[in-house]
């Protein structure tokens, strides 16, 4: 059975020096102990373009290169933080650009792979949000501006962001069963790996009389859990825990 390791919602940034290092060791050791790793969103708090400059984002490039050029396959589905990763950051890193869901086969059981915003239907603010910055029209917009620019807007756009999630319910902010239960019959699978709503956990239940399971990552702003699939068991983990038995 090929050995994955999945992840998301990093947000990784400078203010944060103690999980972009934690990070940047997982997949130094990575090599010989997983054949992939994928990243399902959020590697960063913005992602202003791949012509990005920024010190900690050239050294996410460069790490993620060396994990490439090491023999680890690399699968990235973006998020709603760095959705403007495009073929230039696929062709330095080497990385597989997928689409919002992807399906692939772990331990011969049908998985489905996204970020999760999709999956938050009863957020509709944000949707339709997501679908305006999305339009290819609007992005190259937005990536013709100076570089400073785009950075300064990122900085506004969050801080709206924050202000309009802290008037929102919680429940709106999360996965609703409905649109769930509807993607994993649509792609035909057992299990859903996903990010995006913060709130790590392992849920089984049955779907049409089949057992299955959802698998919500979660984010790293003090925690630093992933998700490890290899032939012995599939968990959630700390990277901690895994830097300690790679060692």
């Amino acid at each position: 059975m090929p050995r994955a390791l999945f992840a998301s919602d990093l947000h990784l940034c400078a203010s944060r020096p103690v999980q972009a290092a934690r990070f940047f060791a997982l997949l130094e050791r990575a090599p010989g102990q997983v054949d992939t790793v994928y990243l399902l969103g959020d590697l960063v708090e913005f992602w202003p373009g791949d012509d990005d400059d920024d010190a900690l984002h050239r050294q996410l490039v460069q790490a993620l290169r060396s994990l490439t050029l090491a023999g680890v396959g690399l699968a990235v589905i973006t998020g709603n933080r760095d959705f403007l990763m495009q073929s230039r950051f696929a062709r330095e890193t080497g990385a597989e650009l997928l689409p919002d869901y992807h399906r692939v086969e772990l331990a011969g059981i049908p998985t489905l792979l996204t970020h999760g915003d999709l999956l938050c239907t009863r957020d509709v603010q944000y949707l339709q949000f997501r679908e305006t910055v999305r339009a290819p029209a609007r992005q190259a917009q937005f990536l013709g501006l100076p570089l400073e620019e785009r950075r300064r807007i990122a900085t506004a756009t969050r801080a709206g962001t924050q202000q309009s999630m802290s008037a929102k319910d919680d429940y709106i902010m999360d996965a609703e069963e409905t649109e769930i239960m509807r993607v994993m019959r649509l792609y035909g699978v057992q299990r859903l790996v996903h990010g995006h709503t913060h709130r790590p956990a392992i849920h089984h239940f049955e779907l049409d009389g089949v057992p299955c399971e959802r698998v919500v990552l979660g984010d790293w702003y003090e925690g630093d859990l992933v998700y490890l699939c290899e032939p012995s068991a599939n968990r959630l983990v700390s990277a901690e825990t895994l830097l300690s038995l790679w060692s």
